[in-house]
């Protein structure tokens, strides 16, 4: 059944999306962005100016798509997730048709598995997770939730990722590493070693440069 969507946000991430689900003919009801210019969006398809718009929608004959992506932080897609999971909304999961995913792969509520992505046999990606172009996720991973898989990184087999992490543009991660939660992995970086929580690594091999306590987001 063709479930009617709303997609939160008209960002870069947002555009692509509206793109892959119109392309799966998957109905838009409505864009929320308060600053999107009113003509990049179809005319068939509302523009709302304020999330709480959306709870004018009945929960149950709708389902959400999150727009929102993220630049390192992944804290405001967390959030919009959060507001409308406690108002009873459900997310949908969404696959671009280019990706290659096992069936025996399980995906979370609201994952985003975006074009020319490789997941293989054996992996779990928890809840509002996005694995974005051209990732490869190699078999029996561990993803969290709330998780950012940027362009063209690389998750080598075994490897366990906590919630809100980021994994930055093109950085590899090699076989049986463990990244903790809410810690940022710089582009290009290659992870040769367990990564502790709360932290920003960088570089090859990557290496810890910054604690994300000390500045107030721990």
């Amino acid at each position: 059944m063709n479930v009617p969507v709303i997609l939160l946000g008209s960002g870069g991430h947002g555009r692509i999306l509206l793109e892959m689900l119109q392309q799966q003919s998957i109905t838009v009801l409505a864009v929320v962005d308060p600053r999107c210019p009113v003509a990049r969006i179809p005319h068939n398809i509302r523009l709302l100016r304020d999330d709480k718009a959306v709870l004018d929608y009945p929960v149950g004959q709708i389902q959400l798509v999150n727009g929102l992506g993220s630049v390192g932080d992944t804290a405001k897609r967390q959030q919009i997730y959060e507001y409308f999971k406690t108002k009873g909304y459900q997310f949908m999961t969404t696959r671009h048709h280019g990706a290659i995913i096992s069936p025996e792969v399980q995906m979370g509520e609201g994952v985003q598995v975006m074009a020319g992505v490789v997941i293989q046999i054996g992996t779990m990606i928890a809840a509002n997770t996005i694995i974005n172009t051209r990732a490869v996720v190699e078999h029996d991973c561990v993803i969290g939730k709330h998780v950012h898989i940027a362009p063209g990184a690389v998750l080598s087999g075994g490897v366990h990722v906590a919630d809100s992490v980021h994994i930055g543009v093109g950085a590899t991660i090699i076989q049986g590493v463990a990244i903790g939660k809410r810690t940022i992995i710089g582009a290009g970086a290659v992870v040769v070693h367990d990564i502790p929580e709360n932290v920003v690594a960088v570089g090859v091999p990557a290496r810890i440069i910054k604690s994300r306590e000390r500045d107030g987001e721990g």
